[in-house]
């Protein structure tokens, strides 16, 4: 018999969205901080100085870190251990992320894809994103929470290669793709890349990826490599913070990769803004709560 009260994951989802807004990670500060501590244009370091004041203003007043809210996307990993209800998880992350809306209050950025009506919910059809995974070794619900901008998201991009391009082809694009952005994803943020699977699985590896702590190294040492090859090129292009020139243009690259088929490879770019915010809840099956990152 179903016991547990859903109204916690509902509660859940709304505080996640709100602080996801509202406090930065650690790991993200920690590489703001640094990256700071690497620029050594003028300008490009008053830059960096503007963010830290946005992060302090947000600390103190616990308000937004910017006015853009994103699109509502929720990671869950439900643990096998208990029984959880799936359906019952679904609805209350689209109650949870509606209640944040109209409590905290915010601006909500969703809005119907024809007529551009906007209900001021954050939710809809589709909305909020959600994306469920199951963990054999746990009974806790683990609710990872990330706001996604436009600014950062129009920027995505995706192409179908096939594997006689090979891998340089493959770089060629991931950097082209960041160049081609400019200052419109607000760097320095994360570069997330999906590599493999199929067209809608690989732009879902690329959103994975920019979910990941800053600079925390794929497991794969050949994709380890590649993501500090690719750091290393993108900040040599001097783009700089907000896209105003400087050493740093990004903070991290990212990958996830998947097997794919023996015909295509594959790859999607997917940047996060230099807030690369987001939050989490882990769930016990007795109701506790405990809120990180």
């Amino acid at each position: 018999m179903d016991t547990f009260d859903y109204a916690i994951v509902e509660e859940a989802a709304k505080q996640c969205y709100i602080k996801a807004l509202c406090d930065l990670p650690p790991d993200v500060r920690a590489a703001l901080k640094k990256a700071y501590d690497r620029e050594t244009k003028p300008a490009a370091r008053s830059v960096f100085e503007a963010m830290f004041k946005a992060i302090e203003i947000a600390d103190s007043k616990k308000t937004l870190l910017c006015q853009d809210t994103g699109l509502p996307i929720y990671k869950v990993r439900i643990g096998s251990a208990y029984a959880w209800n799936g359906a019952k998880i679904k609805a209350a992350l689209y109650e949870g992320a509606k209640r944040a809306t109209q409590e905290f209050p915010f601006r909500s950025s969703s809005t119907h894809t024809i007529t551009r009506v906007n209900p001021q919910t954050s939710v809809g059809p589709g909305l909020p994103v959600t994306y469920f995974d199951f963990d054999g070794d746990s009974a806790n619900l683990d609710i990872l929470m990330v706001p996604k901008g436009s600014g950062s998201e129009n920027m995505s991009q995706m192409k179908m290669f096939y594997p006689q391009h090979g891998i340089k082809a493959v770089k060629k694009f991931i950097l082209d793709a960041v160049i081609e952005s400019g200052a419109n994803p607000c760097p320095p943020g994360i570069i997330g890349v999906g590599l493999g699977g199929t067209a809608d699985l690989v732009m879902k590896l690329a959103k994975d990826a920019i979910a990941r702590p800053v600079g925390q190294r794929n497991p794969d040492p050949m994709l380890a490599e590649m993501e500090e090859e690719l750091e290393e090129a993108i900040n040599a292009t001097g783009r700089g913070p907000m896209g105003l020139g400087g050493d740093v243009s990004c903070l991290a690259v990212h990958i996830e990769s998947a097997y794919t088929h023996i015909t295509q490879n594959p790859v999607a770019v997917n940047t996060q803004c230099w807030p690369a915010r987001r939050a989490r809840a882990v769930i016990t099956p007795v109701g506790e709560v405990a809120y990180g990152y």
